[in-house]
């Protein structure tokens, strides 16, 4: 064989698997792509349930404006502790009286959703002379229609601010409704109980029981969502269906 002798060499053996430093290094780059993912996806998970709330919110104002036209008043509130979601309310069409002025929509009697996109349910109220009271009976001294509580003349007695003793956003209006958004702080829970925690700041105005209520652009101490009727296209909507003079 020429005097050289022929070595053979034998392959390196390759892993099958990862090392340890190769796992560190994939897992490392798997909580990064994870860290920028999950904020993203749960900012898009809070747009959809506040998209999704308002349209419940929308088709609640179509409700209570479609129960005023049929019942001649507005619905009275739910007991929010309790599991049943009709309205409180003793007797029967205008000579209804309320049990409650504040509680939660009575969505059983309107035929809505219970809860908003992050499951609690809807705060209600409603102005007296808007709910109860016979056939435009008492302090109206406007020309009344037989079997409608409220008339054209009637004022309520609800008010939405900016901010807690702020500027009006909307005055006289004669029912609200009230998201408490994700910290749901105020509401009460879908199927009844207790409230949620203790609402502060602004928000303390939408979980308490004045007639004075707060709705601003969100932010990192206000979260809360609201609705509210408005007076004139309540009266106008009465007047074109014929219950209103």
């Amino acid at each position: 064989m020429n005097g050289y002798q022929t070595m053979k060499i034998a392959p390196h053996k390759i892993s099958g698997g990862f090392s340890l430093v190769e796992m560190a290094i994939v897992l490392m780059i798997v909580g990064l792509l994870l860290g920028g993912l999950i904020p993203a996806l749960s900012a898009q998970m809070e747009s959809q349930h506040i998209n999704e709330t308002r349209r419940q919110m929308n088709e609640i104002r179509e409700a209570l404006t479609g129960f005023a036209l049929i019942n001649g008043r507005l619905p009275c509130p739910a007991d929010g502790a309790a599991a049943a979601g009709s309205e409180l309310v003793t007797g029967s069409g205008v000579a209804a009286v309320c049990t409650l002025s504040k509680g939660v929509l009575p969505w059983a009697t309107l035929g809505t959703n219970e809860a908003d996109a992050w499951g609690r349910r809807f705060t209600y109220r409603v102005a007296a002379n808007f709910a109860d009271g016979a056939d435009g009976t008492g302090t109206v001294t406007c020309s009344t229609a037989a079997g409608v509580s409220f008339q054209l003349c009637s004022s309520a007695n609800l008010n939405v601010q900016a901010t807690s003793g702020g500027p009006s956003v909307a005055a006289a209006v004669p029912a609200v409704v009230v998201s408490h958004g994700r910290n749901g702080l105020g509401a009460y829970p879908a199927g009844g109980g207790a409230q949620i925690g203790t609402a502060t700041g602004d928000e303390s105005e939408n979980a308490d029981d004045d007639n004075t209520f707060v709705s601003k652009d969100f932010s990192n101490d206000f979260d809360d969502m609201v609705a509210w009727l408005s007076p004139n296209t309540l009266l106008n909507r009465m007047v074109a269906a014929g219950r209103l003079p």
